[in-house]
């Protein structure tokens, strides 16, 4: 193609002489047909260059078609196994309560008639003397007991709550680590591997929660045991007190006397 284009603009100026008639120029002409021949060389050039650039991009191109398909595109993947269990697991609301929420709903009604599913004697709200009298119980007494019901209440619906979330999030790692094990490309791997890290952490979080209302359990008995001994140690101070007292009052009202008695020295008649 260049030798036809370069022959074509050697044998134009002879037309172009011929049909206008000029004066012919054998300098001139020359300089003409090498400069036309550069322009034309430099043209090619650039058409070279252009269609270099074509291929590099085709390539390009070609390298990043391969690279999504050993890769993957990750925008496309959203609906990734294990994700929608993960966020509702995640957001779903404790069942757990804390001490200050037990302590609370305790008001020793309760306590009164509180039997561990059969396992303990009611005691009722009401007892009877020997003389049979009724009496009415004190509640507010039994406010720490119910505190302790209440704490083990809330141990076995956390208890019965992580069972049931166990059993799910473990089935959920099965069916994420069986895509992960078909995953084709390395994108799926990712967000598959994500996802099994997330569902593990979780899975060791539910029981943390088992932990912590073990802890109030434990906790709620800690201040109960604490609480009898104040109790016990005020009602020692309330008998010294009493026992100060006592002998105090004794000593006011009945006074020893200083002097030794007297004995009648007369004789009988």
């Amino acid at each position: 193609m260049k030798k036809l284009l370069i022959t074509a603009m050697l044998f134009a100026p002879f037309a172009m002489c011929r049909a206008q008639e000029i004066v012919y120029d054998p300098v001139v002409n020359i300089e003409q047909i090498t400069d036309q021949a550069a322009n034309l060389a430099k043209y090619i050039q650039m058409i070279e260059n252009q269609v270099s650039q074509i291929q590099k991009l085709t390539d390009q191109l070609h390298q990043l078609e391969q690279y999504n398909k050993a890769f993957g595109d990750p925008a496309q993947l959203l609906n990734i196994t294990g994700v929608s269990a993960l966020t509702a697991d995640l957001a779903s609301t404790p069942v757990g309560q804390t001490i200050a929420a037990v302590q609370q709903a305790s008001d020793g009604v309760a306590a009164l008639t509180y039997d561990a599913n059969g396992l303990y004697h009611q005691i009722g709200a009401t007892f009877t003397t020997p003389a049979g009298n009724p009496i009415l119980r004190q509640t507010n007494d039994y406010k720490p007991i119910e505190a302790i019901n209440k704490a083990t209440a809330n141990y076995t619906a956390v208890v019965t709550d992580v069972l049931k979330r166990r059993k799910t999030l473990k089935a959920d790692i099965a069916s994420t680590t069986t895509a992960l094990q078909s995953a084709t490309t390395a994108s799926e791997v990712q967000k598959l591997s994500g996802v099994l890290v997330g569902l593990t952490g979780d899975l060791a979080a539910t029981d943390k929660e088992i932990d912590q209302a073990v802890a109030v359990s434990i906790e709620q008995d800690i201040e109960n045991r604490n609480d009898a001994q104040k109790q016990a140690i005020a009602v020692q101070e309330l008998r010294r007190a009493e026992v100060v007292e006592t002998f105090g009052n004794y000593r006011t009202n009945f006074q020893l006397m200083a002097q030794p008695p007297l004995f009648p020295t007369n004789s009988l008649p």
